[in-house]
């Protein structure tokens, strides 16, 4: 049940992994930008999620959302590197569903 967490640093590289990796990254700047944009036209009370509201409230909107992404990539570039592949197509798709479409909708829908 744990060998989830305790993989090892020297298991072979993983194709699937790597694509995931490049998904999650994508989700992350995607949902940095439409963030951007978002909070830009409606104002930050449009943000809904509470820590990267308080990361726009304490640095700014720039600064504070580029540290929400980033600590966001640190975590998922960690789960990469320590080859959990499946939490990170989890969190991939995940954020694909809360975040992009969500965004998507409100930017780019008339």
């Amino acid at each position: 049940m744990f060998r989830v967490l305790t993989r090892t640093w020297d298991e072979p590289r993983s194709r699937f992994g790597d694509i995931v990796v490049v998904a999650f990254l994508v989700m992350q700047c995607l949902d940095g930008i439409f963030t951007y944009l978002g909070v830009g036209i409606w104002g930050q009370g449009i943000e809904a999620n509470p820590i990267v509201a308080s990361a726009m409230t304490a640095g700014g909107l720039t600064v504070g959302l580029c540290s929400a992404k980033l600590v966001a990539i640190g975590f998922g570039m960690l789960l990469h590197l320590r080859r959990v592949h499946n939490v990170v197509a989890l969190l991939t798709a995940v954020y694909f569903g809360v975040a992009i479409v969500p965004w998507a909708v409100l930017l780019l829908i008339p």
